[in-house]
């Protein structure tokens, strides 16, 4: 077949169909013309790829026919049902496949947390050249309490809810590249060690625990399913098993960015803890009760849904139908 002559002789047709899709609002003579172009071009291609197959020109019609099966057929839109699905077991199924990796990241950064306090606390004087005396001694007994009820409730709740939020994404969005989750954890991790050991050192435990448990626990969290998701996505290319690469990572990418969703959600439960539980006038008790119910309410969803859902064959990933309109209209 000459593609030459196939092509001006049916161009006239492809580039109608074109039109018709770009236009905002079709008249009812306009629609069915659309549905009959759509259905004549489908043919072209297909004698096109049979008979005389041109990379370019397949592109081509296979993106118009993309954008006019929208068209007709109408978007996919998020229902309730969707956001049901989703948080019941999509995101629960994620969270309990990658469960090694964000477990390990939690385990690490206690232990080298721990380790660094206890440093510290045998090193006073490397503290000392980190923030100065005077300094200090207002930390420990003044800004520290004062930071978690120095802004409104509502604003500060929200205040943590976007800074936590914040940093999770860019354990997630970079975590392709591997070292940049290792050091916005090292950060975190450093800051932490700092505080608390300054905190006991002016015998201020009790206060610092007591205020960083009862949001700290499900907030820190969040933060290693971030870094963990994080640091699976930078081995799936790394390592992508009976995957190609871009396909793995493909997979992974996609996972990520649902559990990101849903460590929105995770994160603005902690940040109401921070700002109505922790300053709050409850006993120490009471308060870190509270923290620990949140922390074990998350270990349950996982490992209760979670682990039911990933045996039922849902790993995280998108629904597998729009895997296939993705496939289909690839061309």
């Amino acid at each position: 077949m000459d593609i030459d002559a196939f092509a001006a002789a049916h161009s006239g047709r492809w580039f109608r169909l074109e039109e018709l899709t770009r236009r905002r609002r079709l008249t009812g003579a306009e629609a069915d013309e659309l549905v009959d172009s759509y259905q004549q071009v489908a043919t072209h291609l297909s004698v096109i790829r049979s008979s005389a197959p041109d990379a370019a020109l397949v592109a081509y019609l296979s993106g118009i026919l993309a954008k006019a099966r929208t068209r007709t057929t109408g978007t996919r839109t998020t229902s309730w049902r969707d956001a049901a699905g989703f948080l019941a077991s999509t995101f629960p199924a994620a969270l309990y496949r990658m469960r090694w990796w964000w477990l390990a990241t939690m385990a690490a950064n206690l232990v080298v947390a721990t380790v660094m306090i206890l440093w510290l606390l045998q090193h006073p004087g490397v503290e000392s050249s980190l923030i100065p005396p005077a300094e200090a001694e207002r930390m420990a007994n003044v800004e520290f309490e004062r930071y978690y009820s120095e802004y409104a409730a509502s604003h500060f709740a929200a205040r943590v809810w976007t800074n936590n939020a914040w940093v999770a994404a860019l354990c997630i969005a970079f975590g392709v590249f591997g070292v940049p989750v290792v050091y916005v954890l090292f950060n975190n991790i450093v800051n932490l060690a700092v505080i608390g050991a300054l905190m006991i050192q002016h015998d201020r435990a009790a206060l610092f625990f007591g205020l960083i448990l009862p949001h700290g626990l499900l907030e820190l969290t969040a933060v290693f399913v971030a870094a963990g998701v994080g640091l699976r996505l930078f081995w799936s290319w790394v390592e992508p098993g009976h995957r190609t690469r871009a396909a793995s990572v493909a997979h992974e990418g996609r996972t990520a960015a649902g559990v990101a969703l849903g460590l929105v959600l995770v994160l603005l439960v902690s940040g109401i803890i921070e700002a109505f539980v922790t300053p709050s006038g409850l006993p120490t008790w009471a308060r870190i009760s509270i923290g620990v119910l949140a922390e074990l309410a998350f270990l349950g969803y996982v490992f209760g849904p979670g682990r039911r859902a990933f045996r039922a064959g849902n790993t995280g990933d998108v629904a597998p139908d729009l895997l296939d309109d993705q496939v289909a209209t690839a061309g």
